[in-house]
C-alpha cells in the first residue's frame, strides 16, 4: 500500500489540511490547536511524503522503510530549523521547546504506525 493511502497517514494529513482551512479561509482559531497541531502533525506528514518519494525511485520500492537514525535526523532537523535557526533569523518566528516535543511525538508516530513494509499495512 502506498504511503498516502495508508490511513495513519491519511489521519495527520487531512486534520492538518482541515486545520489550515479553517484557520486561514474561516478564520477559525483556537489557542491550544493553533499553537501546536500544525507541530503534532508536521513529521507523520514531511516524513510520509518523504517515504513515498524515496519508495518511487529506490529499487526496494514498497519495501523501503526509514531506520529510527534516519527518522532521528528528520526530528533534529526539523528541531534545528524552526526552533533554533529561524527564530535566531526572523521576528517572525519564535523558540517554543513544546514543539520539539510535538516534533518528537509526531516522528514517533511517523515511526510506529506509517512507516511499514508493504505487507505490514
Amino acid at each position: 500500500m502506498p504511503v498516502y493511502s495508508n490511513p495513519w497517514f491519511l489521519l495527520p494529513a487531512l486534520t492538518f489540511w482541515i486545520n489550515q482551512y479553517l484557520e486561514r479561509v474561516q478564520g477559525i482559531y483556537f489557542p491550544l490547536v493553533h499553537s501546536y497541531l500544525d507541530d503534532l502533525l508536521a513529521m507523520p506528514v514531511i516524513l510520509g511524503l518523504t517515504l513515498q518519494l524515496y519508495r518511487w525511485i529506490h529499487p526496494r520500492k514498497e519495501r523501503l522503510v526509514f531506520s529510527i537514525k534516519q527518522v532521528l535526523v528528520g526530528f533534529l532537523y526539523i528541531s534545528l530549523l524552526f526552533e533554533v535557526l529561524l527564530p535566531a533569523w526572523s521576528a517572525t518566528y519564535v523558540r517554543d521547546p513544546w514543539d520539539v516535543g510535538c516534533y518528537f511525538l509526531g516522528s514517533v508516530y511517523f515511526y510506529g504506525l506509517i512507516n511499514k513494509k508493504q505487507n505490514e499495512t
